[in-house]
């Protein structure tokens, strides 16, 4: 076999495996634009070696074979795929081409629809009832959905009106809208499924389970745009106006279509729906455009797989293939550690991407991404590129793991994990560098030191000129390098300076509150003030002495020791306290036992009644400790509808599980 004949067969091999795992797994392994790269090649080496195409070949084909768990069904009209175009130029071509076979100068008029990113099906109706519905398969033979495809609101079983055809077989794309893809897979998630990558493997796996109860609970829907065999009856002469009378006999049809006279207007339409959209229900992925006169359509007529009057023009690519070189910890803003994917350089969403987002550990460990990896990246519209998935069948022998480090990267400080969290952050959240403009901001708040005049803009020019480093700076400002500040001048600079004088006489519990520890909110803050009377004490509570005070639980203690044992948050807080900041000791009041003290409760599930604030609220009232998290000393677990993770460990540790009937009876006993 010659060189040729082996790379030709080494394609097609190669494709047809990607053609199965697309159509029958709904599991592709590749994004939309390698399979694209791929199947050229193909065509060019055809192209250039005539006497090697096969019928056989992937380039003469239109899809996959169907899958076995369906019964067949036979199109009696094709069900062709498209050709696409990747630029202008080559819309261009084909409008000429379209011209050149017409033998006419005359502007060609096009109807223009997003292409959408679903599942091409086929529906057939008899005297206006719905019959049947099929995949498109191979082009030639699909999968019967009938009943799958009765569960989608949106497909009529019925026509409505008196003038279609008696016979009646409409083509379609069933897609599942941005939304209803994140709720799925957020469930997925909860209930600790696989995910689906994209809306369009979410779509195409949903229509074909052997479950149509499943397929029901799916948020599918359907847009038509095409009619295959048509008989007793007429239909109109264009395709614009064939989409028209699809909405009259209540066959859904996409709203962003338009007629476009021309190239150039075709042109404009494609960059005017690529600005729309990222602000669009629904994932497309380019512009379909087919000469509007079905006579010239006729004229024009098909090629093996597809025909003369219609090309797709697709979008960038928003995923595309990438090597992971590296993968480093970001610190944001609130402390938290980011992993990030350092990539070889490659070109996606209109950019070139060299760093893409892994999330958190939990992602990381979820999808398996490892140094070395190939990648597919994503990039949609100004959404941060993300790595989607590993290309397993291109991992390297030698790859390498990474661990969440222990210290900031960024000031050294410890990292914690709390428990039930999936976000890493650091401790030092007044030294940090990463973190200092929020960390300030909170610290002049109202609520918080109430440095009056100490606005976010003026805290980030300061902190831009190197001014500030933490908190602490604020007491060292002087008149000079206020008053030199964008929009400032003396006067301002003498009440500022005035504000942040008296700022240093305070309370107990504005000052822990304004330290920004994670999730001690002002309540919280004034609950440890009054438990523990000074901060010394506080500083040296551990995790079970700080559970002994209303509304502190696991995660908020284990924050609270974290903070304090930071040595570089001790130093800040000692400068504050050498700069003149002070607040008088609280004097700790007993308290008359209340009926539910001691006693531990953790809410899961959704509550009808009330929210879980408001019970967690009402709890607390009473006395009872509200955790985020079940272990041995928990009292009882309240379950609502779909209680999560929380239920099934209850059951483990015997922790006595409770509805919310249950928990209503207890609140007006008390």
């Amino acid at each position: 076999m010659t060189t040729i004949n082996k790379k030709i067969a080494a394609l097609r091999a190669e494709l047809e495996d990607h053609n199965y795992r697309y159509y029958v797994l709904d599991a592709p392994t590749i994004p939309d634009p390698e399979y694209d790269r791929l199947f050229r090649q193909l065509q060019e080496l055809e192209q250039q070696h005539p006497e090697l195409v096969t019928p056989a070949s992937p380039t003469q084909r239109i899809g996959a074979r169907p899958a076995t768990g369906f019964k067949q069904i036979r199109h009696e009209v094709p069900m062709l795929s498209l050709a696409n175009a990747f630029a202008d130029e080559e819309l261009i071509a084909f409008d000429k081409r379209v011209h050149d076979r017409l033998h006419s100068g005359a502007q060609v008029e096009y109807a223009c629809e997003p292409k959408l990113d679903g599942l091409a099906v086929t529906l057939l109706y008899e005297q206006g009832k719905f019959v049947r519905a099929a995949t498109r398969g191979d082009g030639t033979t699909g999968e019967d959905i009938s009943a799958n495809i009765r569960t989608i609101n949106s497909v009529p079983l019925q026509l409505r009106g008196k003038d279609f055809p008696a016979l009646l077989e409409v083509r379609g794309e069933v897609f599942m809208p941005k939304a209803g893809f994140a709720e799925l897979n957020a469930y997925a998630r909860k209930h600790q499924e696989k995910e689906f990558a994209n809306p369009r493997n979410a779509a195409a796996g949903s229509l074909r389970q052997l479950d149509p109860k499943i397929t029901a609970s799916r948020p599918l829907e359907i847009f038509f745009y095409a009619v295959g065999k048509v008989a007793d009856g007429d239909i109109p002469t264009t395709h614009y106006q064939l989409l028209q009378k699809f909405r009259q006999w209540g066959l859904r049809t996409c709203p962003h279509i338009q007629l476009a006279k021309g190239v150039d207007a075709c042109l404009q339409f494609y960059h005017h729906i690529a600005e729309q959209r990222a602000e669009l229900p629904y994932e497309i992925d380019g512009v379909v455009y087919k000469v509007n006169d079905f006579n010239l359509q006729h004229k024009l007529g098909f090629v093996s797989r597809a025909p003369r009057w219609a090309i797709a023009h697709k979008f960038p690519a928003q995923e595309e293939i990438s090597k992971v070189d590296a993968i480093e910890f970001q610190v944001g803003r609130t402390g938290a550690l980011t992993p990030v994917a350092r990539l070889e350089p490659v070109f996606v969403g209109g950019v070139t991407v060299s760093n893409a987002t892994l999330h958190n550990m939990d992602e990381i460990e979820r999808k398996d991404v490892r140094v070395g990896d190939t990648v597919i990246v994503r990039r949609a519209g100004d959404v941060i590129p993300e790595v989607v998935s590993v290309v397993l069948a291109k991992r390297p022998k030698h790859t390498r793991k990474v661990k969440m480090p222990s210290k900031c990267p960024v000031c050294d400080s410890d990292v914690i994990k709390p428990e039930g969290e999936a976000v890493a952050r650091c401790s030092g959240g007044l030294y940090c560098m990463a973190q200092r403009k929020e960390s300030i901001k909170h610290f002049a708040a109202r609520k918080a030191m109430d440095v009056d005049g100490l606005g976010d803009k003026l805290v980030e020019q300061l902190v831009d000129l190197e001014l500030l480093h933490n908190v602490s700076d604020i007491y060292a400002l002087t008149h000079e390098q206020i008053a030199n500040l964008e929009r400032m001048g003396a006067k301002s600079a003498a009440n500022l300076l005035t504000a942040i004088d008296s700022s240093k006489s305070t309370s107990l519990a504005r000052f822990i509150f304004a330290l920004g520890i994670r999730e001690v909110g002002e309540a919280t803050a004034n609950n440890l003030a009054e438990h523990y009377g000074n901060l010394d004490k506080l500083m040296q509570a551990d995790e079970g002495s700080l559970q002994q005070v209303g509304d502190v639980g696991p995660v908020v203690a284990a924050n609270v020791v974290a903070f304090f044992q930071q040595a570089h948050n001790q130093e800040v807080m000692a400068a504050l306290i050498k700069h003149g900041v002070h607040w008088p000791d609280v004097t700790p009041q007993p308290k008359a036992a209340l009926p539910l003290q001691g006693q531990s409760f953790v809410l899961t599930g959704t509550l009808e009644t009330l929210t879980r604030d408001q019970a967690k609220a009402q709890l607390q009232a009473l006395g009872a400790k509200v955790s985020s998290s079940v272990s041995a000393k928990t009292s009882y677990v309240i379950a609502g509808a779909d209680p999560g993770s929380k239920y099934q460990k209850a059951e483990k540790l015997n922790v006595p599980i409770k509805d919310e009937a249950w928990l209503l009876a207890l609140l007006k006993q008390h």
